[in-house]
């Protein structure tokens, strides 16, 4: 497991997904990554800071935002 800092692009309430770019990396943004459901979405905006763990370091799609802040 691993823990990053990322920053959150854009969110959809309605699929409770954000897009994140990942602390370090200018061009990447992570996609459709999904958040823990206590994450209140009303909070969330582009350019917070937030913690994603990775499950799997080696697969991007195993992914959850833990926190937002």
């Amino acid at each position: 497991m691993d823990i990053r800092k990322a920053k959150i692009i854009s969110e959809d309430a309605g699929a409770h997904t954000l897009t994140v770019q990942i602390a370090g990396s200018i061009s990447v943004w992570l996609e459709d990554i999904p958040a823990a459901k206590d994450i209140d979405f009303a909070l969330c905006a582009p350019g917070d800071n937030c913690a994603v763990l990775f499950l799997d370091p080696n697969n991007p799609a195993d992914a959850v935002v833990i926190a937002t802040w």
